[in-house]
């Protein structure tokens, strides 16, 4: 599933190819078969507006514009194209919508598996809309995301703090690479309660996960198997995983082996002798 750096660089990604303003001629729903409903509404709100900003929150994408906001979950294999053809649009190849602009492009999601979210958002409801109330801090907020915070959320928290710092209510958007990776870099086991994390250990982790996330970013994020960034190229960050997917292979700094196993439904990666 995209996380917050693969989100992200298809955030950036759509911003620069749409350039600014432009304005939605109409909406077309293709194919209804999604995990949600797509509301039917959704056609109507947003003829003949321009989109005036891409934005992010957590792992979902905001399209603005004076009316309201298209809202758009990746789910698993979700994505956004752009395209100059009608003809390049195929309601039977799995693309469930597509928005044609005045200037006769198209911005097209496509979604094989159809985990992904297509919705709507009023202005001044966004925080009680229910795919975005509850959602905890951002992990690039520098004035949210402290040690302080983390180490006050964590504790008497039995959970691993893999599950901890993948729990979307307290900081969103690091999945289930991301977390991996962090807490190999804070040298932390992934299965240690959360309570019992340190001070310095909260510091570490908080430290290593905005620089992991930025390095995604920059790299384009991580292309497992079906990501593709807004330009149709993958994302390079999979090539400096250190123990995402490396299970049996040694570690890069120790050679022991990279232990995984399935921590509260996915699969997790450590180096047991780095991480203690």
């Amino acid at each position: 599933m995209p996380e917050l750096p693969e989100v992200e660089t298809m955030r950036s990604g759509l911003e620069s190819l749409l350039g600014r303003s432009p304005v939605i001629r109409e909406v077309k729903l293709l194919r209804p078969d999604i995990r949600f409903p797509i509301p039917k509404e959704l056609p109507k709100t947003f003829r003949d507006q321009p989109i005036l900003a891409v934005r992010r929150r957590a792992k979902y994408l905001l399209l603005d514009t004076p009316e309201a906001s298209i809202l758009s979950h990746l789910g698993m294999t979700g994505s956004w194209r752009l395209v100059t053809s009608l003809s390049e649009v195929s309601k039977g190849n799995h693309d469930h919508c597509a928005i044609a602009f005045a200037d006769g492009r198209y911005l097209v999601y496509r979604d094989p598996r159809r985990f992904g979210v297509l919705d709507l958002v009023r202005h001044g409801e966004e925080s009680t809309h229910p795919r975005l109330r509850g959602l905890g801090v951002e992990p690039l907020d520098d004035t949210l995301f402290t040690a302080e915070f983390l180490f006050a959320t964590s504790r008497k928290r039995k959970v691993a703090s893999k599950v901890f710092i993948m729990d979307q209510r307290i900081v969103v958007g690091i999945g289930n690479i991301y977390a991996s990776e962090a807490l190999y870099r804070a040298r932390i086991r992934p299965t240690k309660p959360a309570g019992r994390l340190t001070k310095d250990e909260c510091q570490r982790l908080v430290e290593v996960s905005r620089v992991i996330l930025r390095e995604a970013i920059m790299q384009g994020g991580s292309s497992i198997r079906d990501y593709r960034q807004a330009s149709g190229e993958s994302g390079g960050f999979q090539d400096s995983h250190l123990v995402y997917e490396r299970g049996g292979e040694p570690c890069r700094e120790c050679r022991h082996p990279i232990k995984s196993k399935v921590i509260g439904g996915r699969s997790t990666y450590w180096c047991a002798k780095c991480q203690l």
